[in-house]
């Protein structure tokens, strides 16, 4: 060790300290309150993920697990159906698994902006990150700003594929909304 790295180390902290707000500012604190409501979500968790990404939320990607959307073109339940249309300035997009198609889901569920067909299990991490890059890239959407919302254990992999802001359980989603 080099003389002095006490005092080094003592100064660079000291800097941070300097360089770091302890506080957001009020109005800004508001602002995401007001933005986390929009979204159905609770400012604990949109604030994580805001702090994770380093972007705002544009875009809730859900699995047609969370959605509850179970067998061909089945529709939505009401309780997602209302949490979904409360959704304010963001695109409501979901990956569909089979045996729904996205065509069927969209027209039985027009809430939702745009659907495509979700990753299977034993497809490869290429395959994956192809099928969730896509329809993000299909909106137009940089990955950071895009919240993947699922109910399955294969589906957190969906946010690292698609190098989206984060991955939220559908339960703890819905539960804010409620």
């Amino acid at each position: 060790m080099d003389g002095g790295h006490r005092w080094r180390t003592h100064q660079w902290r000291s800097a941070q300290r300097q360089l770091m707000r302890k506080t957001i500012p009020l109005m800004v604190v508001k602002m995401r309150m007001k933005r986390a409501a929009e979204l159905g979500m609770d400012y604990k968790t949109y604030a994580s993920i805001r702090q994770a990404s380093g972007q705002d939320i544009l875009a809730l990607m859900f699995s047609s697990n969370a959605l509850r959307i179970i067998g061909q073109g089945a529709k939505m339940p009401d309780a997602e159906t209302r949490a979904l249309d409360a959704v304010r300035a963001a695109q409501k997009l979901t990956l569909v698994h089979a045996p729904n198609t996205p065509d069927g889901v969209l027209s039985a569920n027009p809430v939702l902006d745009a659907a495509d067909v979700a990753p299977k299990f034993n497809e490869s991490w290429s395959a994956m990150r192809d099928r969730v890059s896509g329809l993000i890239q299909s909106q137009k959407l940089p990955g950071n700003t895009v919240l993947v919302i699922g109910d399955a254990p294969m589906e957190r992999d969906w946010s690292t594929a698609g190098r989206a802001a984060g991955y939220l359980p559908a339960s703890e989603y819905f539960r804010a909304g409620a």
